[in-house]
């Protein structure tokens, strides 16, 4: 990112040599939760833990925390790189190493996981913002602040199928929610990176003078902050390789110590609410695949689609189970 400081009492925000420590220790904190959030994902996936975990509760919650975390800085950012003058050949820079990280990231994950690969993740969401953050630069702080709000609150109210279409699924306002292992569209999405903006806009001026004059904090603090600070200058490339790295590690300790099969009723449960809870809100979860388990081991058809041999898709009696229980659990049955 550019260099900041401040030169006057003016509302203009300025460059000047050396980096804003706190906005990369910000980074770098950042970085630490989404790698704390990744390795519970990928104990998960290597079955170390219930199915479900980290797409739901208190884990789901913390995922979008992160996620906001960093549109917020990324918005502030901006702000901080393109005043008092827009410096197009920086910001063309630095989207380039965004947007192309994020193909590596949507390639990657298509070989990978071709059933719910990246296509729109939080790169592309950062990459996307920018572009349309370049319009709110100059614009007073509240009408970013109103846009985020509309930005925030638009998948609420404007829902349509029309959004349905794969090419508009990152948009955020489809009826039917995309699988993908890293969903981040554009709506909600925006708000945050607004909101980032906007604070730039109003605070930032106040927040680099207070921090001047904080009292300076001991060696083992000092440490503390020169860690996460490297890791905030180094953010998208901590990005591409943690992940990776955090896979082999939990892959090969699997080799080592595999982890015991779960239950099979049990791990259908939990699948089956973690995909009811991304899909289906409006229905009592819990409630729905107790019943469809009941009735699949009631006509036999549990330990067929348990190895396999039945599709939930095209099987027509796991779809009259699917619709009777639809029906039981909203009547109260």
């Amino acid at each position: 990112m550019p260099d900041n400081n401040l030169t006057s009492p003016s509302t203009q925000l300025s460059q000047s040599p050396g980096r804003l420590a706190f906005i990369d220790v910000a980074r770098g904190v950042a970085l630490l939760a989404m790698a704390t959030y990744h390795f519970v994902w990928d104990l998960e996936f290597f079955g170390y833990v219930a199915a479900g975990t980290a797409g739901t509760g208190g884990w789901k919650i913390f995922a979008r925390l992160i996620a906001s975390s960093f549109l917020f800085l990324a918005g502030y950012s901006l702000v901080l790189g393109q005043l008092p003058k827009l410096r197009i050949n920086a910001f063309l820079r630095r989207f380039g190493k965004i947007a192309g990280a994020a193909a590596l990231i949507t390639l990657g994950t298509y070989f990978a996981f071709p059933d719910t690969f990246i296509f729109f993740g939080i790169l592309h969401a950062i990459a996307a913002a920018s572009v349309i953050g370049l319009v709110f630069v100059r614009l007073p702080a509240v009408v970013a602040l109103l846009a985020a709000a509309a930005a925030i609150a638009a998948p609420f109210y404007l829902r349509s199928p029309i959004f349905d279409a794969p090419w508009l699924w990152w948009v955020g306002l489809s009826e039917t929610l995309p699988r993908s292992n890293d969903y981040v569209p554009l709506l909600p999405w925006l708000g945050p990176f607004l909101l980032g903006l906007a604070a730039a806009k109003l605070f930032h001026q106040r927040l680099v003078s207070a921090l001047a004059h904080r009292p300076s904090t001991d060696q083992n603090g000092k440490l503390w902050t020169a860690r996460f600070a490297f890791a905030g200058r180094h953010s998208l490339a901590i990005y591409l390789i943690h992940q990776p790295v955090l896979i082999g590690l939990v892959y090969l300790f699997s080799l080592i110590s595999p982890p015991t099969l779960p239950d099979p009723k049990q791990a259908y449960r939990s699948n089956c609410v973690a995909a009811c809870n991304q899909g289906n809100p409006t229905v009592p979860c819990e409630a729905f695949c107790g019943c469809t388990l009941d009735l699949l081991v009631e006509q036999n058809l549990f330990d067929a689609l348990n190895r396999g041999e039945s599709n939930v898709g095209t099987d027509e009696r796991i779809a009259r189970i699917a619709g009777q229980c639809t029906m039981n659990v909203q009547s109260g049955d």
